[in-house]
């Protein structure tokens, strides 16, 4: 596999199976740098938790969250604002290359998660209880709707406006043929069922075994 393409470019398609293998991919190289920076901080004496999350990237656009900020949070959020985009670089490409598998465009990314994301983040200051349990209630069905369209449900069998299929050779089914094969199966049901075979009488045994006689003329 091409792990540049794969982790990093938008064009093409990846099936359900390569998607969840980015998914490990992301959440392992988010608990490994967090790791990393946790035990960097203990040997400069800066002891506490550093953790990494993909709806990060919708707390850079909220001003809350740089109000509290204190000088031993600087190394931490200088961290977050180098680290979070790449793992969000990585989420999107993925993403939008299995959309592309299901025929659909990247743009779809936008109620799939980013307005999920947003509504997460602000939900608290919407104001009316009204209000917020609408716009929650729809951050997750969107959310929802995405996982499963993006993460369970099969893509194209044969090639689409976006690539060749990610399935084995073995597995591919071109879509002129699934179409053919489709009108033949359709113009053979509508023959049998229309087809009309009228029905012709046997001759009695007895004319079968030894022919017609005939009556003599009077």
């Amino acid at each position: 596999m091409n792990w540049t393409w794969f982790l990093f470019r938008f064009n093409g398609r990846i099936g359900r199976a390569q998607l969840w293998l980015a998914l490990v991919v992301i959440l392992g190289g988010m608990g490994a740098l967090a790791e990393l920076v946790a035990r960097t901080g203990k040997l400069l004496g800066r002891a506490g938790d550093v953790s990494f999350n993909l709806s990060d990237i919708f707390a850079v656009l909220d001003p809350e969250t740089f109000r509290d900020l204190t000088g031993a949070d600087l190394v931490p959020a200088a961290l977050h604002a180098v680290l979070t985009p790449l793992f969000v670089w990585v989420f999107a490409a993925t993403a939008v290359k299995r959309l592309h598998d299901r025929e659909m465009s990247g743009w779809w990314l936008v109620p799939f998660f980013v307005v999920p994301g947003l509504i997460n983040q602000f939900a608290d200051r919407l104001g009316g209880e009204t209000l917020t349990m609408v716009t929650g209630t729809a951050a997750v069905v969107l959310w929802f709707w995405g996982f499963i369209d993006m993460y369970c449900l099969a893509g194209d069998h044969w090639p689409n406006r976006f690539g060749a299929s990610p399935l084995p050779e073995a597995e591919r089914r071109p879509r002129s043929a699934r179409t053919k094969a489709a009108r033949e199966h359709a113009a053979w049901d509508q023959h049998s069922e229309l087809e009309f075979v009228p029905h012709i009488a046997s001759p009695p045994v007895g004319e079968a075994a030894f022919g017609s006689t005939s009556r003599p003329a009077k």
